[in-house]
């Protein structure tokens, strides 16, 4: 059988028999995919490093009847500030548990897997507040799902200025006036409709480079935490992982 290269992230694993790995391994062109990989567990295996959970690496496989099975692999990045820090760890896991959720086999997902890694460097290196960091990822993974909020206009009336109001029902922006006949808009500071803004226009490099205090964090957090729960049609509640 023919041998294909691809990257991609583990999002799962589980122990197969005595020494072997099943994977589930995220990709940016075949989506989520089901790998073996033989021998993964025994302590020489050159497919140890790659085979854990958030390893990000380039992949050597071959397709077999129901699964992928994988020959070799390079790693990329392995998070490993993820495996030290446990507040860390909740985060990242509780992020991955979305991502398992939202995709799907043989679908391109190359902004989703962009967004994750994006995600899980910024928890893993940084010093920012995983609360931020998990609105912002919410927001923007709402956008790449088709569920852009309209954040240039008011939702009911076209106007451009004095949008004060986010609008669960109506999908986004409301200006004062429409806004207070709307019992789902909440109001929002002009930091928080800045930021809704970039969080959604940003270039995906670059989504996390500003930061949100006080007053304006805890209305984005929960214009998004509403909006993402709405939208997905179930409520994520970050839990403890121990």
């Amino acid at each position: 059988m023919a041998n294909i290269k691809l990257n991609g992230i583990v999002i799962a694993e589980n122990n197969l028999g005595d020494y072997d790995k099943m994977l589930t391994i995220l990709t940016p062109n075949y989506g989520k995919i089901s790998c073996v990989a033989k021998g993964a567990r025994r302590p020489q295996s050159a497919l140890l490093a790659g085979t854990q959970l958030f390893c990000f690496a380039e992949y050597l496989m071959y397709k077999g009847t129901n699964t992928y099975h994988i020959n070799s692999c390079e790693t990329i990045e392995i998070f490993y500030n993820l495996r030290t820090d446990i507040d860390k760890l909740k985060y990242a896991i509780h992020i991955n548990k979305i991502i398992q959720d939202i995709t799907e086999e043989n679908e391109n997902c190359y902004k989703i897997l962009q967004l994750f890694l994006n995600t899980l460097y910024t928890i893993a290196e940084t010093d920012k507040d995983k609360d931020f960091v998990l609105s912002v990822f919410k927001l923007r993974l709402l956008s790449i799902l088709g569920f852009t909020p309209r954040i240039k206009k008011c939702t009911s009336c076209n106007e451009e200025n004095n949008l004060t109001r986010f609008s669960i029902k109506d999908n986004g922006f409301k200006c004062e006036a429409c806004g207070k006949q709307d019992k789902s808009a909440i109001n929002m500071s002009e930091s928080t409709r800045s930021a809704i803004q970039y969080t959604i226009s940003a270039p995906s490099k670059k989504i996390y480079a500003f930061s949100l205090k006080d007053e304006s964090l805890e209305e984005f957090k929960l214009i998004v935490k509403i909006y993402f729960n709405e939208k997905l049609e179930k409520e994520y509640k970050l839990e403890n992982i121990f």
